[in-house]
């Protein structure tokens, strides 16, 4: 699963450079669509993300490429690695700026932990 997103004013902190929260935001809504796409009827929740390191300062006006793939799956939880990349419009190139891994579990109509639909 592949998304972009166009950093604009209103992402930026006092300093200029991106929110890491919303950055978290995008992160967890692509891999949240791609886990939905795979599983069409199944309900998913956000558990967990491995690691948060922010490795490059991202500004306003940049492109951002972000890419979840499924790394495990098991009886209740499904996991997607995601990778966010600065895209360069001017020549194409991708910089990689953060990696997470998000994992889901999937829930009934009452809250509670069930079977991924199949």
């Amino acid at each position: 699963m592949e998304n972009y997103k166009l950093v604009l004013p209103e992402h930026l902190n006092h300093y200029g450079y991106l929110f890491g929260g919303h950055l978290l935001k995008w992160v967890d809504e692509v891999a949240w669509i791609a886990a939905s796409l795979d599983h069409p009827g199944c309900n998913f929740v956000t558990i967990g993300m491995d690691k948060v390191e922010f490795r490059k300062s991202v500004k306003q006006g940049d492109l951002l490429r972000l890419e979840a793939n499924k790394t495990s799956e098991g009886t209740t939880s499904v996991q997607y690695y995601v990778e966010v990349y600065r895209h360069d419009i001017q020549n194409g190139n991708d910089e990689r700026i953060f990696t997470t891994k998000t994992t889901f579990v999937c829930i009934d109509s009452e809250g509670k932990k069930c079977s991924i639909c199949k």
